[in-house]
């Protein structure tokens, strides 16, 4: 994954708990790609959380999540065609963004268009309207202030992935195909 001649940080040079943390959907793409980048960011020397496995047993996960974002250098989101059902990944994403605006001279984000493009996350096309269908039918059922909180949710995570898709990233999609 380090390009010839590059290093992980130091310990002594960034005191963060973590270098990267991963963000993708586990059911969907958890035993092939993340796994294999997973591994090699580690290999690398690079501190990686990713939440099917660092994330401790009785804890609160949002807090947890908040956490790990907090203490890493860089983000890196892997959007594929069921991230967009994941309440958890739209979550993440979220405070991810919040973070970067926050603290952007200290916390990189990196988009990965994993058999998707980018424009399908940018403008909630394909697997992502179809998603955000199902959100919004849910909006349906709510009644009074929970039906108004889920509502600014599904605005949240909306503008969250067209901030994503925005920045700069890696199709590979295009690169394999092309």
């Amino acid at each position: 994954m380090a390009s010839r001649g590059a290093q992980a940080p130091s310990s002594s040079s960034y005191s963060a708990t973590y270098h990267v943390f991963l963000s993708f959907v586990v059911e969907e793409i958890g035993t092939t790609f993340a796994d294999h980048l997973y591994a090699a960011l580690n290999q690398a020397g690079f501190r990686t959380f990713r939440v099917d496995s660092d994330l401790e047993i009785g804890e609160n996960i949002n807090s947890q999540l908040l956490k790990a974002i907090q203490e890493s250098r860089i983000s890196i989101i892997v959007f594929s065609k069921g991230y967009a059902s994941s309440i958890r990944c739209l979550d993440e994403l979220v405070m991810i963004l919040q973070h970067k605006n926050t603290c952007s001279t200290t916390h990189h984000v990196l988009p990965i268009f994993y058999n998707i493009g980018p424009s399908d996350v940018r403008k909630q096309t394909g697997s992502f309207e179809y998603a955000f269908k199902r959100h919004e039918e849910r909006l349906e059922i709510e009644e009074g202030e929970r039906k108004h909180e889920w509502k600014a949710k599904v605005e949240r995570w909306k503008a969250a992935l067209t901030e994503a898709a925005d920045l700069a990233g890696s199709d590979l999609q295009k690169q394999v195909d092309g």
